[in-house]
């Protein structure tokens, strides 16, 4: 009998947890590539599951759903009694040397063709070890494997019965199931007809672009505000006007003495945590702000992404829940801690404006009718409850943490306040330095700043840093490697 195959399965698979295809299936590309590349070849024997499970650091079911699906595609060979081979369904024939060697396109295209400035985004790959980000989850804290089992689960019950079709109005299961899990935690009263579920948030500030943004449109934004509705508004032809930010959040009163009743269309907040400050709107400009916009005639945007990663429990009334939604559209995340794959977005406003934002999700693409049953699901049976707990435990902890590296390795270097929500520290410096240089310096270092976490002006040098992200080794290590890369930049003025 043969041997198994001896290459090291982690040196051609590599499993990146924060990519939205599961575990199984990114096995299965990788496996499928290191065939066409000849790095497995026709005929190897396999070891079995559970040493390529040991050795790949997952789950022994993921490893067996990654074969069956390999087999189903022809790539590997299941014999009983004898093992698992490899088998390459498209071998290179005689034929195909003949043919020309494929050519990749030009560098620059021959043609014209629309360029946008304002769509370029400071998102930046992620070469090093160490990284931070501007406040993302760790998409470990919650089993992936837990949720594809949910998953499919819904797909067994979907092929024996035709309860899952699809409704001219969407999936209403989910949106049932939603809006009971809204109203329950955030003290809302709605039925399903309020509410549209849309797979990203970038797709959620399109359409509202679309539906309310006709160009030279003053929209409102927070200084020092969030990039992404920022340049979609600007695309749409918006002229963005920024609105100053302090302890209290926005400032209303600003608003009310630079502006005139009539000349702005849209205000777009998040009133629990700023970005990037992580300041929240008080309960005092809360009701400024509303009384203004019925005065002024203008519409609110709030923004509540970070209302499941909030740890008080008087998480105070959003702008929406005040005012019932007269002036005010509330956009939002349903399971910000799931796997980027089982997240939705959604928004609620009446209900003529939610018919109109449908249209559009042909063009973006509708959310995935069985993720979404899978979510609602996932609400009905209560795990949601479960899993946020979980994250807020995490999140707790990492915080915490996060606050006291800090003090212990800046001192009185830096001036910052443990947010109350979100997954960001607001980190100011008591001198002035180039932040740029501070990035470069961490690179070399292995650590990743990305531009979206810098923040520089004549009265500001900070840095925007998320937390939950990393685990208590990984939190340790990059914030010494920050220090370090710090003080050599401090040192080298």
């Amino acid at each position: 009998m043969s041997s198994p195959v001896s290459i090291a399965f982690h040196s051609i698979i590599k499993i990146d947890r924060r990519k939205e295809d599961a575990v199984y299936i990114q096995i299965v590309y990788q496996f499928i590539n290191a065939v066409k590349r000849n790095l497995l070849e026709d005929g190897d024997l396999l070891p079995g599951s559970r040493k390529i499970a040991t050795e790949l650091n997952v789950h022994r079911k993921t490893v067996v759903a990654a074969l069956a699906e390999l087999q189903e595609q022809g790539w590997v060979e299941i014999l009983p009694n004898r093992g698992t081979f490899v088998k390459n369904p498209e071998p290179l024939s005689s034929e195909v040397t003949a043919i020309e060697v494929f050519r990749q396109p030009p560098d620059r295209a021959p043609y014209h063709f629309r360029r946008e400035l304002i769509l370029d985004t400071p998102v930046m790959e992620v070469p090093e070890k160490y990284y931070f980000t501007d406040g993302t989850p760790d998409y470990r804290v919650i089993d992936t494997e837990e949720l594809v089992r949910f998953y499919a689960a819904m797909m067994k019950r979907k092929k024996k019965s035709n309860e899952f079709l699809a409704t001219a109005d969407g999936n209403l299961f989910f949106r049932d199931q939603l809006s009971y899990y809204l109203n329950l935690t955030r003290g809302f009263h709605l039925s399903r007809n309020f509410l549209l579920p849309i797979a990203s948030r970038e797709q959620v500030f399109s359409i509202l672009s679309r539906l309310l943004i006709q160009r030279g449109d003053i929209v409102l934004v927070e200084n020092l505000s969030y990039f992404l509705p920022n340049m979609i508004f600007s695309q749409a032809g918006a002229k963005l006007k920024t609105v100053p930010v302090d302890a209290m959040g926005m400032d209303i009163d600003y608003i009310a003495d630079h502006f005139a009743p009539g000349a702005i269309r849209c205000v777009y907040i998040n009133t629990k945590c700023q970005y990037p400050t992580t300041v929240s709107l008080s309960e005092k400009r809360k009701m400024q702000l509303l009384q203004l916009a019925e005065q002024y005639n203008f519409i609110v945007i709030e923004d509540d992404v970070d209302f499941e990663s909030s740890l008080v429990k008087d998480k105070g009334e959003s702008l929406f829940r005040k005012n019932a939604g007269n002036r005010v559209i509330y956009t939002g995340t349903f399971g910000r801690f799931l796997d980027p794959g089982f997240q939705m977005n959604f928004l609620i406003a009446p209900q003529d404006l939610l018919e109109e934002g449908k249209k559009y999700l042909n063009l973006f693409g509708k959310p995935n009718f069985m993720i979404e049953k899978t979510l609602g699901e996932i609400i009905h049976q209560g795990d949601i409850f479960r899993y946020q707990r979980k994250f807020q435990k995490v999140i707790a902890e990492r915080k915490d943490l996060f606050a006291e590296l800090l003090r212990t390795y800046f001192e009185n270097k830096i001036v910052f306040e443990v947010p109350v929500s979100g997954l960001a520290f607001w980190v100011r410096f008591n001198v002035g330095f180039s932040v740029i240089a501070l990035q470069a310096r961490a690179k070399g270092k292995g650590l990743l700043l990305p531009s979206y976490c810098l923040y520089q002006n004549r009265t500001v040098t900070a840095l925007r840093l998320g937390f939950a992200h990393l685990d208590e080794k990984d939190m340790q290590d990059a914030i010494s490697l920050l220090h370090e890369a710090y003080q050599e930049t401090v040192g080298a003025k």
